[in-house]
């Protein structure tokens, strides 16, 4: 028994006297992973911007010819309701076909414009998001970053803001893309 708690005391001396002259871990370096909320890319690049505009605009124009449609279906239904009674029955019923055709082409209409869009929305944002991966990986290699995750992606719990690059890729894009900085608001004033 003695021999045996001699012989732990021994291991245990010589690995204390081991460790201690052995490096700690170093910690990590600070600002090597950093996260991106590619989101906030998207809504405040210069890019992002001109590209949901020029899609509002396209909307726009769509609802406008939309609205113009609707008001013409209004005006049709509303003339067979007030004269239908007036009206021959050969007449009332090309009024009706008509009626339903404006309705059945506008209903139509209406969906390829929205398929439409939704096609001109995701190809704006493939092109879109494409550039932005490009300008993370190359703004990435110039800083040294281990790694960059995507903040909502990710499921990132908790980053310092110092570990944010969101606005030095939002700078480096709109750099690259030579398009004028979208205007942002101020940051909110820092608490002592």
């Amino acid at each position: 028994m003695k021999r045996s708690l001699s012989a732990f005391v021994l291991v245990g001396v010589t690995v204390v006297a081991a460790t201690a002259g052995a490096q700690p871990l170093a910690p990590p370096v600070a600002g090597r992973v950093v996260v991106v909320d590619v989101q906030r890319v998207l809504a405040r690049s210069a890019a992002g911007v001109a590209a949901r505009e020029q899609l509002e605009r396209e909307r726009a124009g769509m609802q406008k010819e939309m609205d113009g449609r609707r008001n013409d279906i209004e005006k049709l239904g509303e003339e067979l309701q007030k004269k239908g009674a007036l009206m021959t029955p050969d007449v009332r019923r090309e009024k009706t076909d008509l009626f339903e055709r404006k309705r059945r082409d506008a209903a139509r209409l209406a969906e390829d414009f929205q398929k439409d869009l939704q096609k001109k929305e995701d190809v704006a944002s493939q092109k879109v998001l494409q550039e932005i991966f490009n300008v993370i990986e190359r703004v990435g290699k110039e800083r040294g970053y281990y790694m960059m995750v995507e903040r909502q992606g990710s499921r990132v719990l908790y980053a310092v803001e110092a570990a944010d690059a969101t606005e030095e890729i939002i700078r480096a894009y709109d750099q690259q893309s030579g398009a004028r900085p979208a205007v942002t608001p101020a940051p909110a004033p820092k608490k002592p």
